[in-house]
């Protein structure tokens, strides 16, 4: 397992944030996701897997897009409507080993924000982290991949707000070359990535790849 040390990665902009912290962790806990979130899995389920015209386009950024970047205030609550999704969002943060942690596998339903990181509608890079599938059954993640460009994903925020994203692109990638830069690099705008386990399963050892969703800010309005 590749410890955050490993990496160099810088730290993420800090400007209206919780305060700076070290991308690097985070870089390192992506590529962990297979091994944390399925453990060896059932073998019993076929999610879906994205179209490849759906993985991200080099070169195009989604910064002129994006709305106003918000205040700091925890997620609570994640929506998706194209796939059914509509979740409790917990806070998670690093294991005794120092990887990053994820919600406990009898919650199904259930989402992980790393909330040493930026906060959803933050500018910055947010990160929320699911379960694809456990030993009981599909989970909260299991239908990342069905998502295209332009599918709406909502963010309810203890701040009584919720953040809109819209998806820009879905792609899976193998645990052994995650583009951790691409995933987790800088962002001058508020950004999103969700992220669970994809690719090729194998008993013994769950999936081989982390499937990812790309989506950016479009605005926000008072939650009712």
């Amino acid at each position: 397992m590749i410890r955050p040390e490993a990496h160099n990665g810088s730290g993420n902009d800090v400007g209206g944030q919780r305060g700076p912290w070290s991308s690097a962790v985070v870089l390192a806990a992506a590529v962990l996701l297979g091994a944390h979130l399925v453990h060896d899995g059932t073998g019993g389920h076929r999610p879906p897997a994205p179209a490849p015209d759906q993985a991200p386009e080099d070169g195009v950024t989604a910064a002129a897009l994006s709305g106003t970047p918000m205040s700091a205030a925890d997620p609570v609550r994640l929506r998706i409507p194209a796939i059914g999704v509509d979740a409790p969002v917990t806070g998670v943060g690093l294991d005794p080993q120092g990887h990053l942690a994820t919600p406990p596998d009898g919650e199904r339903n259930l989402a992980g924000w790393y909330r040493a990181g930026t906060a959803p509608g933050q500018r910055g890079t947010a990160l929320l982290a699911g379960h694809v599938d456990t030993a009981g059954g599909p989970a909260v993640f299991y239908g990342l991949g069905a998502l295209h460009r332009g599918d709406r994903i909502d963010v309810l925020r203890a701040d009584r707000t919720t953040a809109w994203f819209v998806v820009d692109a879905v792609a899976v990638y193998d645990r052994s070359a995650f583009p951790d830069r691409k995933v987790y690099g800088r962002a001058p705008d508020p950004q999103l990535r969700l992220i669970t386990c994809g690719g090729q399963y194998t008993k013994g050892s769950g999936y081989q790849g982390n499937l990812v969703v790309f989506a950016h800010l479009t605005g926000h309005r008072e939650t009712a």
